[in-house]
């Protein structure tokens, strides 16, 4: 296909109709017929490109070879020179030139290397935009005057800078590379290897003893058998390995004598010369890596050393991508290691936990998930995460997480269970501290109690689908807390209706660069009331959006389900501690008295309940110098009963007594023995209980 067809006109006598476009190329044409030269018209908004039959000649081809698209002369020109004029040619266009000029190498079809030359001219529209490029190429073997002479050594020096050049911007990028994988992927990327004009390259690690092929490039130049070779295997990688040197092979002939059981598999590939270096860290071998031409054969002394100063570069990367990894397994199986290994079935409720590991190697956290059966239908949900990213941090969680359930197993309160293992933390030789939610939950009744330690709210789904935060009153993260003398954790009081869960999660799946804490929960929460009913799909739901945001900190999940209503249990409890000088204990404890009493079914018998707790409550503060336990029970047997115990550290027995003038002072017993069904007191071991029971309806 020609360029134009301008006959014999003269430049700038263009015949009538004949627009410049036609003229030049008319020019063109003519002008490479007299210098036999070819020309070319490439048009830049098509990308397709016209040449004439004497550009056919130069590059070699057959008219029927070409298809008018310039990468069909990929096969005719080495990748760094066609990389070398691809730039040339944008930086033109870029610029703002009109003419461009160079010389570079054909390959032709016989596999002989020969120079050739090249000028375009830019065409650009009233705008500035570049819209074609019309240029000749022509043969320049023949000139070999001192000109030319001088501008082929300035293409070599040039190509030997792009060389030292490649090795620097290779280098820059693997240090970036974190991982086996990254570090392959850098010399796969078409600014790597490719650009110093290797056909294909291989590269192996040793590992026991043998080398493992972990990468090879063009796909299908792995050679079989090869996956998995000896040290003393007769390739030209287990001989780089084995005596740490280089292996320069200059001519096919060379490789066929050294190297002849792996030759006849790789003769299809047109190898003429290859570089296999050494991979070498600490004076040990690691691998080795292999770059094989068939556009070149021999290496001078300066491509040895760019070549050597590469496998270098690589070999370092390598190492730090194989200790990042260990120590980003050993971190991961740490982590493993602290958390449960399986969560119980809790009959009643419907569990979902997630743990997803921080993105960026052995900076994992101290985030932890963990569920605890109680007696009497309850269960104990635990969200937590240590401060730091490390393997410390991973250690101080397991132990923090040990200690919380035994803590919790023992059926302390879930205040209690919080200042104990804030004060264990404390004790610790450790400068960590750890925000922590717990929360403790009666399925049977629904009731939950919550505990803040500096962590996150939980958020509620409800059974419709919608989803709000579930605002609990907090105090200050495990070990702070005793540090500072402020173990006193109040208790948050909700109730969790059949079908509606809790929603436990660390920072990690809030928290949105550059965006602040609360839109984040906002977004979360959008993401939970729009989730799927299924709480396994909607835990992957919320771990995916992690990964769709890039977050590279940790992530621990834990959602809970009340499963239905149920029947109440013997031994369904719950229980609160109050501080003496604490109105707002007080007023926590009254909210969780007035919830359970709704939740077990005694809503016609509330008044009197409650009255009676709070009178004993109030008791206990005002004729003690130390804190009142609550718990509340729900006993059944002959009937069913609801039992209030208030618990305090005085040995001396409550006594009824006649009002005082004011007629406010002396009434709390009357009422208790004249509203509740039985009373009494008991000795413990330290202190006494008091307490009485409603007789009240079974739930049908």
């Amino acid at each position: 296909m020609g360029a134009g067809s301008g006959g014999g006109e003269e430049p700038g006598n263009a015949p009538d109709g004949e627009g410049p476009e036609e003229s030049s190329r008319g020019f063109l044409e003519a002008y490479g017929r007299a210098l036999r030269m070819g020309s070319f018209d490439w048009d830049l908004d098509t990308g397709l490109m016209a040449m004439d039959a004497q550009a056919h000649e130069v590059f070699d081809l057959l008219p029927e070879e070409y298809d008018d698209h310039p990468g069909t002369l990929a096969s005719r020109v080495p990748a760094s020179d066609g990389g070398r004029l691809d730039t040339l040619v944008s930086r033109a266009l870029k610029s703002g030139d009109e003419t461009y000029g160079t010389y570079f190498r054909i390959r032709t079809r016989t596999g002989e290397m020969r120079w050739t030359h090249t000028r375009g001219y830019i065409r650009r529209d009233e705008h500035g935009r570049p819209r074609r490029i019309v240029g000749i190429v022509r043969d320049a073997t023949d000139e070999l005057n001192d000109a030319t002479v001088q501008a082929e050594r300035d293409v070599r020096q040039a190509l030997r800078r792009r060389e030292t050049s490649v090795v620097q911007q290779t280098t820059a990028a693997l240090a970036h590379a974190r991982t086996v994988k990254d570090v392959i992927d850098v010399l796969r990327d078409t600014h790597g290897i490719d650009h110093l004009g290797a056909t294909s390259f291989v590269m192996g690690l040793v590992k026991g003893g043998r080398i493992h092929l972990v990468a090879e490039g063009p796909e299908g130049s792995f050679v079989p058998g090869t996956g998995i070779s000896r040290v003393d295997a007769p390739y030209p990688m287990s001989e780089v390995v084995r005596t740490l040197k280089p292996c320069f092979i200059e001519s096919a002939r060379e490789f066929a004598e050294s190297f002849p059981e792996l030759w006849p598999h790789i003769t299809h590939l047109e190898i003429k010369s290859a570089a296999y270096l050494p991979l070498i860290a600490q004076a040990r071998p690691i691998g080795a890596v292999g770059l094989l031409y068939h556009d070149r054969e021999g290496f001078t002394q300066s491509e040895r050393n760019v070549l050597v100063a590469l496998g270098s570069s690589i070999a370092q990367s390598l190492q730090r991508a194989m200790f990042y990894e260990m120590e980003k397994d050993l971190a991961q199986g740490l982590q493993q290691a602290m958390l449960p290994r399986t969560i119980p079935d809790v009959a009643g409720a419907d569990l979902a936990v997630r743990y997803r590991a921080a993105s960026l190697g052995r900076d994992i956290g101290g985030d932890w998930y963990d569920v605890i059966p109680l007696p009497g239908g309850r269960v104990g949900a635990v969200i937590g995460d240590v401060q730091g990213h490390d393997t410390h941090a991973a250690a101080v969680m397991g132990q923090l997480r040990i200690v919380l359930r035994a803590y919790a197993a023992e059926g302390h309160t879930p205040a209690t269970v919080m200042a104990r293992a804030s004060s264990f933390l404390h004790e610790l030789d450790t400068d960590r501290f750890a925000t922590c939610l717990y929360a403790e939950a009666d399925l049977s009744t629904g009731v939950v109690q919550l505990v803040r330690a500096g962590h996150l709210d939980p958020l509620l789904r409800l059974t419709g689908g919608n989803c709000r935060r579930l605002a609990v009153e907090g105090g200050l993260p495990l070990g702070l807390s005793a540090e500072f003398g402020r173990l006193e954790y109040p208790v948050t009081t909700a109730e969790l209706d059949p079908g509606e869960a809790l929603v436990m999660c660390t920072d990690g799946l809030v928290e949105q660069p550059g965006a602040d804490l609360d839109d984040g929960l906002q977004t979360l929460t959008t993401l939970i009331g729009t989730g799927p009913d299924d709480l396994d799909q909607l835990a992957d739901r919320l771990v995916a959006s992690c990964e769709e945001r890039d977050v590279e900190d940790d992530v621990a999940l834990l959602l809970l389900r009340r499963r239905g209503a149920g029947a109440v249990q013997s031994g369904s409890r719950l229980t609160e501690h109050v501080p003496p000088g604490d109105p707002e204990a007080l007023t926590a404890a009254r909210h969780m008295i007035r919830h359970a009493v709704r939740a077990w079914g005694a809503k016609e018998n509330a008044d009197e309940i409650e009255l009676v707790a709070d009178e004993m409550i109030t008791n206990a503060l005002m004729h003690t110098e130390g804190p009142a336990i609550v718990t509340l029970r729900v006993l059944t047997g002959a009937d069913r009963r609801l039992r209030v115990d208030v618990e305090d550290t005085s040995s001396a027995l409550p006594r009824r007594r006649e009002a005082g003038e004011d007629g406010v002072s002396g009434r709390g017993l009357f009422l208790v023995d004249q509203l509740a069904d039985v009373w009494g007191v008991e000795a413990r071991g330290v202190g006494k209980c008091v307490w009485c029971e409603f007789v009240v309806p079974t739930r049908e």
